[in-house]
């Protein structure tokens, strides 16, 4: 902890002076334009990867960046989805999975979750996943088939996402946008879904007028 402990008074005086007039404004309310979902995994820093900053980004964090499909038990997942889409406002929603994904990989060598009963639990709503590569993509082998899995999950929690409610609305009055990401860790590049081509494709190549409303 004692690394934790400094890291926090080093931001005190150092992070926190240098921009003490943001932090008094966010400290009476937020507005974020984006949500951003991704994976648990310690390797990503959501602000860093996005070059955002306090109050930009509002974030929902869990293992293997799952949407639970509406209709099921109660979920912090869809309750956080509803806030950011009928409280905040957001305009854009990202799911962004990421290569090197255990939660992918533990979807082809289940042994990973024999002590592990809620996580196996949890990503049974990426269990098309390991169907579809084993149907389309059998050849596919190490972490080829963990990439293709993650972009599989992706559009997979993508449907999950524009059934929930309030997504589906704000969908229909052309007030929200949702995104499909897979950051590879090993290069810091990013690639997105583009839907026309039904593929993903470098960041780069994204076109500006994705970046509206």
């Amino acid at each position: 902890m004692k690394m934790i402990v400094e890291g926090v008074r080093s931001f005190r005086e150092k992070q926190f002076k240098e921009n003490e007039e943001l932090f008094k404004i966010l400290a009476h309310g937020q507005t974020p334009r984006y949500l951003f979902i991704t994976c648990s995994d310690s390797r990503i820093v959501p602000n860093m990867l996005t070059g955002l900053g306090p109050g930009d980004l509002f974030a929902m964090r869990n293992v293997g960046n799952i949407v639970p499909p509406p209709g099921g038990a109660p979920s912090g997942e869809v309750a956080t989805i509803e806030y950011a889409v009928m409280v905040l406002r957001v305009k854009h929603i990202i799911i962004c999975g990421h290569s090197h994904c255990g939660a992918m990989t533990s979807l082809f060598e289940p042994d990973r979750l024999e002590k592990l009963p809620a996580v196996a639990d949890f990503l049974v709503h990426a269990d098309p996943v390991r169907r579809i590569i084993k149907t389309r993509y059998p050849r596919l082998l190490g972490e080829d088939r963990v990439i293709q899995a993650v972009k599989e999950n992706v559009l997979i929690q993508l449907n999950h996402l524009r059934n929930i409610g309030s997504v589906s609305a704000a969908l229909r009055r052309g007030d929200l946008q949702i995104h499909g990401w897979v950051y590879l860790m090993d290069e810091g590049n990013v690639l997105y879904y583009d839907t026309a081509f039904r593929q993903f494709k470098f960041i780069d190549e994204c076109p500006a007028e994705v970046g509206r409303p």
